[in-house]
């Protein structure tokens, strides 16, 4: 067992253009039915990264959707991901001889803003075989697992792994072991992103639903009225805690000590 490490308060490429990115098939319906399809989705991965210039922290290809971190200082994510997945599926359509959507509407994007999100992250997409019970995470061929453990080709590592330490084998052997943990349940639940919605489109929502211009003036009405929002928020479908707790600036426990007694109370 090993502690998760501290967050960085002056590791600026965590707490900007950094996103956890996931992409699914329409319907939920497989996207890759073979491991040729694989290696064609990751040579276009590949080939934008070297065009975009854009860093990849973690990928895991399952059979019908993706889940990728990736840094994008140039705020190229649209374009990045819209590219591969126009040139993949018309490459799918093709050889299978169909016709229509291959991915289920717009790619879905999270900003990471802290180290232990990070890790979290990292840990949970590399056990994604794992929990749909198709393979062992050291062992499976298609995520960005075995770029940290043995040797890397598009994922940059060096970030994650000094989060645990500056020697590279102590580090290596300290991921190896996160890997192993378990994870949170809110916290594994948060990073499935099924009904998730954009940060942009959290903000929108609630200042519909609250009738408020700004979402930072809730810190200033009074704590039982500020409480009354945020549990209001809460309740917002698609807005996770890791949300409400980045945009109005608040702690994650207080957010949810105020969830807890409010479902206590009705």
């Amino acid at each position: 067992m090993i502690d998760i490490p501290r967050d960085s308060r002056n590791d600026l490429k965590i707490n900007t253009n950094t996103y956890h990115v996931i992409i699914r098939g329409i319907n939920k319906q497989d996207i890759f039915l073979d491991n040729f399809d694989k290696s064609k989705f990751f040579k276009e991965l590949k080939e934008t990264k070297e065009e975009y210039k854009y860093e990849i922290y973690a990928y895991v290809l399952m059979n019908n959707h993706i889940h990728i971190v990736i840094h994008d200082v140039e705020n190229n994510i649209s374009d990045i991901f819209h590219k591969i997945c126009m040139k993949y599926a018309m490459y799918f359509n093709v050889k299978y001889e169909r016709v229509g959507h291959v991915f289920q509407n717009r790619f879905k994007s999270i900003g990471v803003d802290s180290d232990t999100y990070l890790l979290n992250l990292v840990r949970y997409i590399h056990r994604n075989p794992e929990k749909d019970g198709i393979g062992k995470t050291e062992e499976y061929a298609w995520s960005s697992y075995k770029e940290y453990v043995f040797k890397k080709n598009i994922t940059n590592t060096e970030l994650v792994l000094n989060l645990f330490s500056e020697n590279q084998k102590e580090a290596i052997k300290r991921f190896e072991e996160f890997n192993k943990m378990q994870e949170d349940k809110y916290t594994s639940a948060e990073f499935e992103m099924e009904n998730t919605i954009t940060d942009e489109e959290a903000i929108e929502f609630i200042k519909r639903k609250l009738k408020i211009d700004n979402i930072l003036s809730i810190q200033n009405y009074n704590v039982k009225k500020r409480n009354e929002m945020v549990y209001e928020i809460y309740k917002i479908k698609g807005i996770t805690v890791k949300q409400i707790c980045r945009l109005i600036g608040l702690n994650k426990s207080y957010v949810y000590e105020i969830i807890k007694n409010n479902k206590n109370n009705n």
